[in-house]
């Protein structure tokens, strides 16, 4: 991989040496950045430093990322809610609480672990790290995902989520109710500038990102909205209804954390915590099958941790 080329700006205030990477490279976090130091492989004007390192201005900070170790996840039987399977594709309901594909912190227990062991021909689609994965959802979220059986099935799939030509329908619960019925977010979408771990609409640099929402129904202090991606980016969804003013239920990172203290109802209080995990679901999944031309078009149910809070309010308003 090529290296990154940093200069530590003259007449900024003096920062650490990992610090100061972590800040300027999005794609490693401060103790990745404290690991290039130790392993050499970040440098200062040529010579290896102490992570500790104070910056103080015009510094030639060299950062060379080693490509990732090659991911070889194993079979492992855990159950599996397909929708539809053929020779080249697979489509499924994840549960929430599952991650998507290996990576740091997450090497079993993943939907991959599982489709190794469910599709015998799986490994090797679309490369190691990630074998027939085409898209993803976040490990909190519930609902539908496709997967490719074959290199022909993933390359297809991979164009019509390319040219956003796949259609995705999320349903939400968010804190408040939206002025309006319905909308459109745009933003740009990229790396938190401070917060690291978060994406954010008010980036410097990212990929531009459009949401089309609905409100379908409106409770006290809660909306139930129906949403559309015309894009699909890290965390979309969940980045646009926050900087909205309508976080999504129980989405700690998002700003849904500190909204539960606003609810009186004790009993939907406990039903959110008990959720512990972001009010969101991937309900529509669209697409032109890859190999055959046909559209097919896979519809999930709200999972019960969602549905129970929905019975809750529906009750309460016919009260």
């Amino acid at each position: 991989m090529e290296p990154i080329e940093l200069t530590f700006p003259c007449g900024a205030d003096p920062e650490r040496l990992d610090s100061f990477i972590a800040r300027s490279v999005p794609e490693i976090t401060r103790s990745a950045a404290l690991r290039l130091i130790e392993t050499g492989q970040a440098m200062v004007n040529g010579q290896p430093q102490k992570p500790s390192l104070k910056l103080k201005g015009g510094e030639a900070v060299t950062v060379t990322i080693p490509p990732p170790a090659p991911a070889q996840p194993q079979p492992e039987e855990i159950p599996l809610e397909v929708l539809y399977e053929d020779s080249d594709i697979v489509v499924v309901n994840k549960g929430a609480g599952m991650v998507v594909h290996p990576g740091a912190g997450n090497a079993e227990g993943t939907l991959v672990n599982a489709l190794l062991a469910h599709c015998k021909d799986l490994s090797g689609i679309g490369g190691e790290l990630r074998p027939g994965i085409v898209h993803r959802i976040d490990k909190d979220t519930s609902g539908t995902l496709v997967i490719a059986k074959s290199d022909r099935a993933h390359n297809g799939l991979a164009e019509q989520f390319k040219v956003h030509s796949i259609k995705r329908i999320y349903l939400a619960l968010v804190y408040g109710n939206p002025k309006e019925d319905r909308g459109r977010i745009e933003s740009v979408i990229g790396r938190h500038p401070v917060e690291r771990k978060k994406m954010s609409g008010k980036a410097r640099h990212g990929k531009n990102a459009i949401t089309h929402w609905r409100v379908e129904a409106r409770y006290p202090g809660i909306s139930l909205v129906r949403l559309k991606l015309e894009t699909g980016r890290t965390h979309q969804i969940r980045v646009h209804l926050s900087e909205s003013g309508h976080p999504l239920l129980a989405d700690e990172v998002y700003g849904g954390g500190s909204r539960l203290a606003q609810l009186k109802d004790p009993v939907l209080k406990q039903m959110i915590r008990a959720m512990g995990r972001q009010a969101l679901h991937a309900k529509t999944l669209g697409f032109i099958h890859p190999v055959s031309g046909e559209y097919l078009e896979f519809d999930t149910e709200l999972p019960p941790d969602m549905a129970g809070i929905i019975a809750y309010l529906e009750e309460k308003n016919r009260d």
